[in-house]
């Protein structure tokens, strides 16, 4: 089936916006707890790691809600 939009007041929404959305606050959280565990200077390059880490997040998101429920 794949993803499907959304309607939400007669607009419809893609399920990656809001995947995104959730892989964002989850990206903060995780972030924000990665640096009270290791500090800051563990990560070399901060804003690289930041943007993997949503792009893996989200991916993550998008597998679980998606891609999981058609194969079973």
């Amino acid at each position: 089936m794949g993803l499907q939009e959304i309607a939400v007041g007669g607009i419809f929404l893609s399920p990656l916006l809001i995947y995104a959305f959730c892989g964002f606050i989850a990206t903060i959280v995780l972030r924000s707890l990665l640096h009270w565990v290791i500090g800051q200077r563990a990560l070399w390059y901060e804003a690289w790691f930041d943007v993997s880490l949503f792009v893996l997040i989200t991916a993550g998101i998008t597998f679980l809600f998606s891609v999981l429920p058609e194969s079973t």
